[in-house]
């Protein structure tokens, strides 16, 4: 039983880790049918506190997603684009009891035949906000936020970018109800 619950903690975990959450929040009274063009919101991205290498493969990735939706950049833009970042480290503990075949005496009924295993892990929870701001109106019209655990390789780190922006903009354009 031990084990079982081990293996499907160890499941739980490593799924959890490559899944992006995300949430988007729209004015209602936007049309998001006139929105043809895009520039990224220079004042705004040099503010997010991330390295340069980073914001260079976040806005790869969003030109990449909003170029496949038929957008156009332009110098004269409907849409402005902006990100944000947040980063929280997590300490993750637990404790493996491993006794006798998986099972073994529990305190009070004699000597434990194993061993403890403590094991501790660090990871980065990351979140990234993109926001879509009506160029003319100087409005935010659209908020795009995922969370998830950021790539423990460097190697990873690309992809797993990709994979926060493109889970963000399938919420766009919002399902406007009508």
């Amino acid at each position: 039983m031990k084990r079982f619950l081990l293996l499907l903690f160890v499941a739980l975990i490593s799924t959890s880790c490559d899944s992006v959450r995300v949430a988007a929040d729209y004015d209602s009274s936007a049309n998001f049918n006139a929105y043809k063009t895009f520039a990224f919101f220079k004042d705004g991205i040099d503010k997010a506190e991330i390295s340069d290498l980073d914001k260079r493969r976040i806005l790869r990735a969003i030109e990449t997603e909003l170029l496949a939706k038929g957008f156009t950049k332009s110098k004269t833009p409907d849409l402005l684009v902006n990100i944000f970042t947040k980063e929280r480290q997590e300490v993750n503990v637990y404790n493996q009891n491993f006794g006798m075949n998986g099972w073994g005496w529990g305190w009070g009924w004699g000597p434990m035949m194993g061993w403890n295993q403590t094991n501790v892990t660090n990871s980065t929870r990351g979140t990234l906000f993109i926001d879509l701001i009506d160029a003319n109106k100087k409005e935010l019209v659209w908020q795009g936020i995922g969370q998830g655990y950021l790539a423990f390789r460097m190697d990873r780190k690309e992809e797993r970018i990709k994979e926060f922006v493109a889970s963000i903009l399938s919420k766009y354009p919002p399902e406007q109800k009508k």
